[in-house]
């Protein structure tokens, strides 16, 4: 069994992809990091880089070479300056040279290469990094996969069992029948487990104290969206509108009931994360970027409308959305390349879902029911965003799952949690639709509307 908490899917970093920027950030720290292990970073003269399949296809768009660059240059998703990571390319090729280790090594376009034809067996989202001496010999190379939500993988790692640890759970689950099992032998929450889970491995201060920061930063990003405007980054031209959408329901707020426009402030939330993230601002994973807005937003919703106390959405809601995000993790994917947009987005639905049923007081069994229900309805879901960029149809597409995560409760909380379609049968389905997708509706630009929308 891995070990996997929801500290490990929530995760502060910069937009505006979680495969295609955070994951290669992490990767190319590492190879600077085994370079230097290795003893081969002094004698390095040039470090290429091969982006294959999706990366190759959607990586300009998705920010990656910026990542690269910030990654090799030492910046990490977590603690890095957003606006530095996004002119990153930029200044080394104007430059002509990238800070690697504390040495100055030549750098060139060229030295990042675009390979979307190849697709590598182990995952469409595959990098290579070579180390070469001053007449081109390899000296270290690595090949990395960024399989899903900021995970990166090593090719002696991919599809591997995870390590051995000493660390035990005290209350292991593999799947959602066991995580419902054990709440009936245990009679806690899925929430309590997944707590004394990560506390088991992290220490209960570290635990509750990253918990506050995730949500403080999901907060923030939200506020942040709410107020900046202007146009996003890239070929569409696309212009932010959940400035505009925050004044218009502020106005139309005097002259309705209270909590009448709940709805529409629930799809304003996610648009304001969803902006952030494409303008490559500081967003959290949740379980990736391109589906960041779906659980801060439901998380909100709940505060503003819901009267939920901000500290059972740091606890209670993020544990068990986190709970529910490992079973998609561990038995299927979270991979947009790799399962289309339904491994994203409907992940994130669905662990919404979860997280705002057990705040509003629902039993495990509800609770997985809404799980259940918000990733049924978003099976077959394609990833296909137009102009290789995380805006059309994402933000979108972010406020609408945000809404069905929310009536998915509502369904759930009004039955008593008995249901014909288990989680985990909609989860291995899901695991089986991403696998008969054509590669073109799995984050290529390939298809769908990449293909048919005229970029402006």
């Amino acid at each position: 069994m891995s070990i996997l908490t929801a500290l490990d899917l929530f995760t502060v970093g910069v937009g505006p992809s979680s495969s295609h920027t955070v994951g290669p950030m992490r990767a190319a720290r590492r190879f600077v990091r085994e370079l230097v292990e290795a003893r081969q970073l002094d004698s390095t003269a040039r470090i290429r880089v091969s982006l294959f399949g999706s990366l190759g296809a959607t990586g300009v768009g998705h920010g990656t070479t910026n990542a690269i660059i910030a990654g090799l240059e030492g910046a990490a998703p977590e603690t890095c300056d957003p606006e530095s990571v996004i002119t990153a390319m930029e200044r080394a090729v104007m430059t002509g040279v990238v800070t690697v280790g504390g040495r100055t090594i030549p750098f060139s376009e060229s030295d990042i290469e675009l390979r979307p034809m190849t697709r590598l067996p182990q995952h469409s989202n595959a990098m290579k990094y070579d180390a070469l001496d001053s007449v081109g010999n390899e000296l270290f190379s690595r090949t990395y996969f960024s399989v899903g939500g900021g995970f990166v993988e090593a090719d002696d790692e991919i599809g591997q069992p995870a390590p051995l640890t000493d660390t035990t759970l005290p209350y292991p689950f593999d799947n959602g029948d066991e995580l419902i099992e054990l709440c009936d032998s245990t009679g806690m929450s899925i929430a309590d487990m997944a707590h004394a889970n990560a506390v088991a491995i992290y220490g209960v201060e570290v635990v509750d104290a990253r918990l506050t920061d995730i949500w403080s930063a999901m907060s923030s990003c939200i506020e942040a969206g709410l107020q900046h405007e202007g146009t996003l980054p890239g070929s569409l031209n696309v212009t932010r509108r959940a400035a505009g959408l925050a004044r218009h329901l502020q106005s139309q707020e005097e002259a309705e009931e209270p909590g009448s426009l709940s709805n529409e402030w629930l799809q304003a939330f996610a648009i304001a994360v969803n902006e952030e993230n494409a303008a490559g601002m500081r967003v959290v994973t949740a379980p990736t970027n391109g589906a960041a807005g779906i659980i801060p937003a439901v998380g909100y919703f709940a505060v503003r409308f819901k009267k939920v106390p901000r500290e059972r959405i740091a606890r209670d809601y993020l544990l068990t959305a986190g709970a529910i995000g490992t079973l998609y993790k561990r038995n299927a994917s979270i991979s947009g390349a790799e399962a289309g947009c339904q491994g994203e987005v409907g992940s994130a639905c669905s662990m919404a879902a979860a997280g705002l049923a057990a705040v509003l007081g629902g039993t495990p069994r509800q609770i997985e029911n809404a799980a259940e229900i918000a990733m049924e309805h978003n099976l077959g879901l394609t990833c296909d965003p137009v102009g290789g960029l995380v805006q059309m149809p994402c933000i979108e597409r972010n406020a609408i799952a945000a809404g069905t995560a929310v009536a998915s409760v509502r369904l759930a909380l009004a039955g008593d949690g008995s249901h014909k379609i288990s989680l985990d049968t909609v989860i291995e389905t899901m695991r089986q639709t991403g696998l008969d997708m054509s590669n073109k509706y799995k984050e290529t630009s390939t298809g769908g509307l990449a293909v048919n929308v005229v970029e402006c």
